[in-house]
């Protein structure tokens, strides 16, 4: 199962949409780590430190950031873009199935873009 971060503003009726349905996921909030307002490249890069792939909905310079530790050849274990629009119990679904079918790295180098 993939651990994942979720950014500051992520939403956190889907955060608790996602224990509910499964309490074993290895979810942690930015606020809870004590990064909150921290700009994005130090997010990602302790998102990358401790292996979790990072939920956002910020679309508008999160991927940018992604590519750019790519392209430096950092690690970026993956990026989970949601729409702020989505129907909540469609995301907390598509997310469940990312995280919970895919394999530790398997989204490494990778932007995903929900709902699915």
């Amino acid at each position: 199962m993939l651990r994942v971060l979720a950014d500051e503003n992520f939403d956190n009726t889907i955060v608790r949409g996602l224990l509910r349905r499964n309490l074993n996921i290895d979810i942690v909030r930015v606020q809870d780590i004590g990064l909150s307002g921290q700009d994005d490249p130090i997010i990602l890069a302790w998102a990358a430190q401790e292996n979790r792939v990072l939920l956002t909905h910020d679309v508008a310079t999160i991927t940018r950031y992604a590519y750019e530790r790519l392209t430096q050849g950092q690690p970026m274990p993956g990026v989970i873009e949601v729409s702020v629009d989505a129907p909540i119990g469609q995301v907390i679904e598509d997310i469940l199935i990312i995280v919970e079918c895919s394999l530790d790295g398997e989204l490494e180098g990778q932007v995903q873009y929900l709902p699915l």
